[in-house]
Formats: structure tokens, sequence, C-alpha cells
């Protein structure tokens, strides 16, 4: 069984959109997410999960485990009853239901949750308010992540799309064989995105492994990879910047690590169309002793 975790560590997330909309508002006309004040694009930090949630139960999809052995499971997934997954643990152990409440002992409620960081991923990684009708506790997860911001400000373009297909045959405008529609793209944006992984958390709550670690990297450097739509155009995750400290508690604040990330655009880039318009560095001199930096994709 893969250890858990003994390191904290923070990451930095770079990836861009080409053509797309890398995350629609439903209250703006699904437009992609907008900073009002300065104009740079949001991705909302539910939205990236989605992505490594979808990932992760792609690849474990049917795998097998020996007894005992973390399972890989996915808490949050689409058409998945929130009350059901909770219902599992408790037929599972063997506990009676009490509505809205958790087992007055507090053996059993840690044994309801520990069944639920034991069998999702997901819960294992990011936590969960279980506190439904089916009540499974509450599950504050080790790996945490921050809203996405582009580096530049956007320009969401509005797109005029023509149907050949009408919804329906309308009376009113008889011989009509066409229809308009629209969306929104973004021509071309980088956006940032920051993280934290908590060994402390993760040896007290979660039991977040060094097995699951791997696969969260894997996860976010292949996130886009296998969630393609013609909506989100061309998505790629760039690269992934890692601090690793030498201890469960860290050896120096987060934004430190952070801010020895730079991300410019090159001389003579008025509108950045490519990757390769931007210079990303490390200044991994300035970084605090008991941490390492590894730059991954």
């Amino acid at each position: 069984m893969s250890e858990v975790i003994k390191n904290r560590y923070e990451f930095v997330i770079l990836f861009d959109v080409e053509n797309g909309n890398p995350n629609g508002d439903p209250d703006a006309d699904n437009m992609p997410r907008i900073d009002d004040e300065t104009n740079r694009g949001i991705i909302t930090d539910v939205c990236l999960k989605r992505k490594i949630r979808d990932y992760v139960d792609m690849v474990k999809e049917g795998a097998e485990y020996a007894p005992g052995e973390p399972q890989y499971n996915i808490y949050v997934r689409s058409g998945t009853f929130l009350n059901d997954q909770h219902k599992l643990a408790y037929d599972t152990l063997g506990l009676p239901q009490i509505n809205k409440q958790l087992p007055k002992s507090k053996e059993e409620a840690k044994r309801l949750t520990d069944f639920m960081c034991h069998n999702f991923y997901d819960i294992r990684a990011f936590g969960a308010v279980m506190t439904t009708e089916v009540n499974c506790g509450q599950v504050r997860g080790p790996v945490q992540i921050s809203f996405a911001h582009s580096i530049d400000p956007i320009n969401p373009i509005p797109v005029t799309l023509t149907r050949v297909t009408p919804t329906k045959y309308n009376e009113d405008k008889e011989g009509k064989k066409t229809e308009f529609g629209h969306k929104y793209i973004v021509p071309y944006a980088l956006y940032r995105c920051e993280g934290y992984v908590s060994a402390n958390l993760a040896r007290k709550v979660t039991g977040f492994s060094e097995g699951d670690l791997r696969l969260l990297w894997q996860a976010i450097l292949n996130m886009f990879e296998y969630d393609r739509s013609a909506a989100r155009g061309k998505m790629a995750v760039r690269e992934l910047i890692v601090f690793k400290h030498d201890t469960e508690l860290g050896c120096a604040p987060a934004w430190k690590l952070f801010d020895t990330v730079s991300v410019a655009k090159k001389d003579g880039v008025i509108s950045p169309r490519a990757y390769d318009d931007y210079t990303v560095t490390v200044n991994e001199a300035a970084l605090p002793a008991g941490v390492a930096c590894q730059r991954m994709g």
C-alpha cells in the first residue's frame, strides 16, 4: 500500500486556450468568465476539479485492487445521487441511518468518513461536505485549487452561427430553412492557477497517499487531453511547476514560492496568440532553504 504523503507541496499550472470558451458563465449567456475590473479571464476551481475527476475516473475504470487498498471511485460524478453514495457506506458498515444526523458514537461517525475517504479518490484529495439527509459528515481535503486567471486581459468574441435544421416548423415563416445561433470564443489566452497540498491534512484526515499524489500530477497534465469539445476549442496544459517542502508543515509561506514564478510577454508582442509569445521563468535562486522545484510538461 502506498504511504501517506509526508511533504507539503504548492504548485502552479499554466494552461492556454485557442479559439474556445474555457469556462462559460451561465449568468452571462455562457460568455467566458471575466473580471469586470481588469478584463482578465477567470476559470473556477470547480471547473478544473471536474476535469481532474473525469481523468481519474477514466484511467481507473474497471481496475481491480487488493483487499484493503484505497479505491478510486469518484464521489462527484454526473448522474450520481449523493445520498446513494452515502447509503453505500451505511449499508457496508451495517450502521443504522438517522435522518440528517451522524451516529452519536464518535467511533461510528469516524468509520463512515474513513469509508468515504478510502473508497472515493476525490474525497481523499479535495474533501467533501456530506451532510445531506443521509449524513456521512464533512471532510476537509488536503488538495486545494484556486481560481485560474488569464495573464493578460481577454476579449471574448461573439460568433454568429447558421443552423440548417430549424427546431420546428413555423407556419408564420413557411419555407424558412435556417436558424441563427451564437457562441463566444477567446482567440487566445494563457491562464495561471495555483494550488496547495497539505501533508498534515492527508495524515490526520483523508489518507491521501504518494500514489494519489502521482495520479494528481498525471491528471493535471492531461486534464484537457481527453475532454475535447467544439465549444472549448484547443486547450492544453503547458507546464506544471511543483514546489516540494522537506517537511510536513512546510519551510516557507506559499506566496514566497508563487512569487518566484514569472510569466511575461516577450518583447514586441502586443496581442499574444501562442504560448511562445510568453517567457516563463522560475527564480530558483530565491527559493527558501528546504524547498525544491520541479517543472513538468
